[in-house]
């Protein structure tokens, strides 16, 4: 839904970041206030369980985001991200969507949209897979 000025401005405002197989991008109880889109790899999303021992959530690759959580409400990390594979990123902090928000309002709104669809979805897939469990 973005121009196609909007699309360079952001893309300027983007650092992009490569990294090989293993490294944490963050961990959970981390202060986190950026989104990471993944253009090429994989990336590992996990939580760790009662024991403290980590739990994979997911596993996202090219053209999804994360770290969304914590750039809207600027809370700790809910998760740790460890790239699966050798990975391309793209890092947007606040400071760079507070850039983009002052001379793009329209695309801002857009972006924001986009990320709460993507919290939207995810939160509906969370609330699947906790439908499927056996309560027993």
């Amino acid at each position: 839904m973005l121009s196609n000025e909007e699309l360079s401005a952001i893309a300027e405002l983007a650092t992009e970041v490569r990294v090989e197989a293993g490294h944490v991008l963050f961990q959970e109880g981390q202060l986190g206030d950026s989104v990471y889109l993944v253009v090429t790899g994989e990336v590992e999303v996990s939580r760790h369980d009662s024991t403290g021992k980590p739990q994979p959530i997911t596993t996202l690759g090219p053209q999804q985001t994360f770290g969304e959580m914590s750039l809207i409400d600027k809370e700790y990390r809910s998760a740790t991200v460890r790239a699966k594979t050798p990975c391309e990123l793209l890092h947007l902090s606040s400071e760079n969507l507070t850039a983009f928000r002052r001379r793009h309002r329209d695309g801002f709104t857009f972006v924001v949209i986009n990320i709460a669809r993507t919290l939207s979805a995810r939160l509906r897939e969370a609330n699947a897979r906790l439908g499927e469990r056996d309560p027993a």
